[in-house]
């Protein structure tokens, strides 16, 4: 059951970290914006679990309008980064599509949808967010780290068809964040229990931690990925 990844765009490319076992389930995790998948496959091996397959794609290089159009590593366009910023609807559209491309390459190869974790770190984060709450696929849980919802002002129309009301929620954010601040990730988490089951939203935030992750932040993701994929 090998599929072919030439036909995924994003998988093409991605950086995996194969299971030691057989794989029964699969986290794809999404780098940040001008970043690259290769860090966070460094992360995903440090928590890893054996029956599990960790996914890290790299985005796209784009012009980017907030870093005065440079191009860089960028899943959509982004003009700012505060609640009221203008956003590149198309572009974060088109991002989750190619994201729930991997998601179905992943199911046609056996790994059903319930068994597959979304998440990523700010911009990837964000768009794990999206993706999660307008697929019809139904997934075991999704990471947020560092992030904010786009497009919120769509929801909770936006997710009228989606399949991950009741999925579990990690949030997680630095308190000392410079870039995306603390308090945007909580206006976030406040919109999460609007769209799917309050209970199911967890946040947790970092004394200290600035735009970035930490230890203690990697372990509470390796709790809910093994929480939410237990072997089976």
């Amino acid at each position: 059951m090998c599929g072919n990844n030439m036909s995924v765009p994003l998988l093409s490319e991605a950086l995996t970290v194969p299971g030691t076992e057989k794989e029964t389930a699969v986290v794809i995790f999404l780098h940040g914006l001008g970043d690259t998948g290769h860090g966070w496959a460094d992360a995903m091996t440090s928590i890893r679990l054996p029956y599990i397959k960790y996914i890290c794609p790299h985005a796209p290089r784009i012009p980017v309008t907030l870093n005065m159009k440079m191009t860089m590593p960028s899943w959509f366009d982004l003009t700012g980064l505060s609640p009221e910023s203008p956003e590149d609807e198309a572009g974060i559209k088109r991002a989750a599509e190619n994201l729930k491309a991997i998601i179905d390459h992943e199911v046609k190869n056996g790994i059903p949808s319930n068994r597959i974790i979304l998440g990523g770190f700010s911009q990837g984060g964000a768009l794990s967010l999206y993706t999660a709450l307008t697929s019809q696929q139904q997934l075991a849980g999704v990471v947020g780290l560092s992030c904010w919802l786009p497009l919120h002002k769509t929801f909770p129309q936006a997710a009228s068809g989606s399949g991950n009301k009741d999925t579990p929620i990690l949030q997680c954010h630095g308190e000392m964040d410079p870039m995306i601040p603390a308090q945007y990730g909580a206006m976030t988490a406040e919109k999460l229990k609007n769209i799917v089951s309050p209970q199911n939203v967890t946040f947790r935030t970092y004394p200290g931690l600035m735009h970035s992750s930490c230890p203690q932040e990697m372990s509470a993701v390796k709790e809910f990925i093994e929480k939410q994929l237990p072997r089976v």
